[in-house]
C-alpha cells in the first residue's frame, strides 16, 4: 500500500497534471482539425467532404479518399494533415491512459475521496510534520473537535494518521502546490512543526504568499532561527527548548540529583512534558579546572551551540538558583540541571571535559 502511495505521488510530480495535458491536446487536435478542413474548402470541396476527409485523415482509418487529390497542393496539404493529425492522437491517447491510470490509483488508495474531503475543510489547521509535537498536536486537536489536516512526507507515518481517522496527505510541505491542496487558502491556522529549521522557514515564506491571513505557528530549533521565523512571516515562534526550561524550572521546587530525576513524581512528570517535545533532562558537575567551570551562563550555552539550555545550578554551599541568568558564574562543584534535546546524548559531557590550554604568544596558560 505504502508502495502505490510513493507510486501514485511520484506520478503526479512526474506528469505535472494529466488533465492539463488532456485539454491542451484536445486544443491542438481541434486547431488541426479546423485549419485543415479550411484548407481542402479553400480548394474548392464542400465542407462537409472536407470535414469528413480530415477526420478518416487524422484517425488514420484510411476508407479511401473523399475525392481526388490530384494536385501538387492537395498533396502536400493531406501529408501535413496525417504528420500533424496522427501526431496529436498519438499524444491524445497517452494523455488519456495517464489520466484513467491515475484515476485508478487514487481509486485504489482512496485519495479521491480523502481529498474530497479536504477540499471540504474550512477555516481548518494544517500541520506540517507529523513527529513528536505534530502527533500531540493532533491529538489535541482531535479531542477539541476542530478540523485539520496532516502534511507528511513519510508514507508510514502517513498510515498510521490514516488508522487514526485523520486527515492526512503524502508530500513536501515546502511545495506551493502541496500547500494548496492542503486547503491552505481557507485554513485559519498552519502549524510547521518540523526538526528542520530551513524547511520551517521556507514553510513560512510560502505559506504567507499563498495566504496573508492565515495565522502561522512556527517551531525554531536554534534560538537564532526566531528571528528568521518573524522575518519569515510567522505570527508566533515556539522554541521547545526554552519551552521545556520554563516548565521545568516551575516543577523543580528543590536540588536535583540523579535519583530524583528518576524518582521523584514531579520529575517524571516533567521528563514525560519534555520527551514529548523532543528533550530531556540530564544533571551533570562542573568539574574543577573543567572546560566551562568559572565561564557564565550565557558564554556555556554559546558554547554548547544549543545543545543544552541550564535550568539550575545547586552550590556545594547549598544555595540553589533556578532559572540563572546568563551572567551567572558556573563555579567548580556546581551541580547543574540541563535540559537537552533527545537527540544530543550526553550534551552536558562538556561540563566534565579539562580546559584547554590557552595560547599567549608563545606559551600556553592552563
Amino acid at each position: 500500500m505504502d508502495e502505490l502511495s510513493t507510486l501514485s505521488q511520484g506520478a503526479g510530480r512526474v506528469l505535472g497534471s494529466p488533465l492539463r495535458l488532456l485539454t491542451g491536446t484536445l486544443a491542438y487536435v481541434a486547431v488541426v482539425f479546423a485549419v485543415s478542413t479550411l484548407g481542402y474548402i479553400a480548394c474548392g470541396w464542400p465542407a462537409d467532404d472536407a470535414a469528413y476527409m480530415v477526420l478518416l485523415t487524422i484517425f488514420s482509418v484510411g476508407y479511401g479518399e473523399v475525392r481526388p487529390i490530384d494536385t501538387h497542393f492537395l498533396r502536400l496539404w493531406t501529408t501535413a494533415t496525417i504528420v500533424l493529425g496522427c501526431t496529436g492522437m498519438i499524444v491524445l491517447t497517452s494523455a488519456l491512459v495517464q489520466v484513467f491510470t491515475l484515476f485508478q490509483f487514487r481509486q485504489l488508495l482512496g485519495v479521491g475521496k480523502m481529498q474530497t474531503e479536504i477540499d471540504r475543510l474550512k477555516h481548518h489547521v494544517i500541520i506540517c510534520g507529523m513527529g513528536r509535537i505534530g502527533l500531540q498536536l493532533a491529538k489535541a486537536l482531535t479531542e477539541a473537535r476542530h478540523p485539520f489536516v496532516i502534511i507528511e512526507r513519510s508514507a508510514d507515518k502517513a498510515e498510521e494518521a490514516r488508522a487514526l481517522g485523520w486527515l492526512v496527505m503524502v508530500g513536501e510541505a515546502t511545495q506551493e502546490e502541496t500547500l494548496r491542496a492542503a486547503g491552505i487558502m481557507h485554513a485559519r491556522v498552519l502549524a510547521s512543526v518540523l526538526p528542520d529549521d530551513a524547511a520551517n522557514v521556507f514553510i513560512t515564506l510560502s505559506a504567507r504568499s499563498l495566504n496573508p491571513a492565515v495565522q502561522i505557528i512556527a517551531r525554531g530549533e536554534a534560538p537564532t532561527t526566531e528571528r528568521k521565523l518573524f522575518h519569515a512571516g510567522a505570527d508566533k515562534v515556539v522554541l521547545p527548548t526554552h519551552i521545556g526550561a520554563e516548565r521545568i524550572t516551575e516543577l523543580i521546587l528543590f536540588p536535583a540529583t540523579d535519583s530524583r530525576i528518576h524518582e521523584a513524581e514531579h520529575m517524571a512528570d516533567a521528563r514525560r512534558f519534555l520527551h514529548d517535545l523532543g528533550l530531556d533532562v540530564e544533571v551533570v558537575t562542573a568539574v574543577d579546572k573543567g572546560t566551562l567551570t568559572g565561564a557564565t551562563v550565557g558564554e556555556a550555552e554559546r558554547r554548547g551551540a544549543g545543545a543544552f539550555f541550564i535550568v539550575q545550578i545547586d552550590r556545594q554551599n547549598g544555595q540553589s538558583i533556578q532559572h540563572p541568568g546568563e551572567d551567572v558564574n558556573i563555579e567548580a562543584g556546581d551541580t547543574l540541571v540541563l535540559v537537552v534535546r533527545g537527540t544530543r546524548l550526553s550534551a552536558g559531557a562538556i561540563f566534565g571535559m579539562p580546559a584547554k590550554p590557552v595560547k599567549h604568544g608563545r606559551t600556553f596558560v592552563g
